[in-house]
């Protein structure tokens, strides 16, 4: 494991393999020890991330008397099984069966209860769905830089009338007086996986731009709340959001790559780490992690979840997002509904320099919000 995470990880974190768990051999980091008397914590990554995204937050948890999980999520890491193609079975990919994954393991791992599920990113929607449905096995939720806002019913929407939101938007940001797309819709197309695995300066460049330029680090990370969606408001986030209709992923990042004193001067985020995604996602490529993009629009996927439009979050929640991360205005008006749609939730904690990463970038104040809102009960 030491030579895997190149000395990276504190000597408290093991790594451990499940097999035949919904398909899968699920990989996850842990630290703690198992049926500790304050409980099971589940952390869930999100895109491009890893379990080992959750590194600096594992044993700050873990020391104050937690048993903590942190798996490498379907389609991720070293966690083996998922269909990695473009032309993979989506249905495997939605939140029913990604969240049932997360819920077998536990159950193998002998737990009756989970004392929280924090998820971040697309994690976040995974974690959330999670105790939408199983509020008497998750007993609270930390949803993190992504609001979760519960199901919509698509039981009426007829196929030949369905245009995903993104798809639909796409065509006022392209009649912009500079054409621009959404993301999401890139991360959709067939050739996204190889432009971003071919990036002319190597995935190891990719990553270090990426997570620099929807960190605190870039200096235009400002953000605010958006008006409505349009095209002329959401042509105010950045590149990385809504993109230059022409450029690749690879393209946006590389566009804004971050001097080498930035490099130099970023503790949060060191090449060696940089190394642990980069060799990783050389082995498994993106596409399991874009699945989870084109599967969150598939219709027979969203009709198949539409059974649980009327349900509400009841256990207690919160959100955690850093200040200057722009995941969460990206659709407006999204925290009004994650608010509406968690009937028990206790606040929205946004920590000061910090970006989309934010467990990364601030792993102190992160986990001391997570503490003190998991003390409460």
């Amino acid at each position: 494991m030491n030579s895997y995470y190149n000395g990276t990880l504190d000597r408290q974190i093991k790594s451990r393999t499940i097999k035949n768990i919904n398909g899968l051999d699920i990989h996850f980091l842990e630290s703690g020890i198992e049926y500790a008397q304050n409980g099971l914590i589940v952390l869930l990554h999100g895109f491009p991330e890893l379990s080992y995204s959750w590194r600096k937050l594992i044993c700050r948890l873990s020391n104050v008397g937690f048993h903590v999980i942190a798996p490498d999520q379907r389609g991720f890491g070293r966690t083996l099984g998922a269909d990695l193609s473009y032309t993979s079975n989506l249905s495997t990919y939605n939140h029913k069966n990604l969240s049932d994954d997360i819920y077998l393991l536990v159950k193998k791992l002998g737990y009756e209860k989970v004392k929280c599920i924090i998820g971040h990113d697309s994690g976040s929607g995974v974690a959330g769905f999670s105790a939408l449905i199983r509020p008497d096995f998750y007993e609270s939720l930390i949803m993190m830089s992504a609001p979760y806002s519960g199901v919509s019913d698509f039981t009426k929407i007829q196929e030949d009338k369905y245009l995903p939101i993104t798809d639909e938007i796409d065509v006022d940001l392209a009649s912009l007086a500079v054409p621009r797309k959404h993301y999401q819709s890139y991360y959709r197309t067939k050739n996204a996986n190889d432009q971003i695995m071919n990036c002319e300066k190597g995935l190891n460049a990719f990553f270090r731009g990426y997570y620099h330029y929807k960190s605190a680090d870039w200096e235009n990370n400002k953000p605010f709340e958006l008006d409505n969606w349009s095209a002329s408001e959401l042509s105010k986030m950045p590149t990385y959001y809504i993109m230059n209709k022409n450029e690749t992923m690879s393209d946006t990042v590389i566009n804004n790559m971050p001097s080498k004193v930035e490099i130099d001067n970023c503790r949060w985020l060191t090449n060696k780490e940089i190394e642990i995604y980069s060799k990783e996602y050389t082995r498994t490529t993106f596409q399991g992690g874009l699945n989870w993009y084109r599967a969150s629009v598939d219709l027979d996927n969203l009709k198949e979840l539409s059974v649980f439009s009327e349900k509400k979050i009841i256990v207690p929640s919160i959100f955690i997002s850093g200040r200057n991360d722009w995941g969460i205005y990206q659709k407006p008006g999204s925290i009004n509904l994650m608010k509406k749609s968690n009937l028990d939730f206790r606040g929205v904690h946004l920590i000061s320099n910090a970006g989309h990463w934010v467990q990364q970038e601030k792993p102190d104040e992160v986990s001391e919000k997570i503490l003190s809102f998991i003390s409460q009960f």
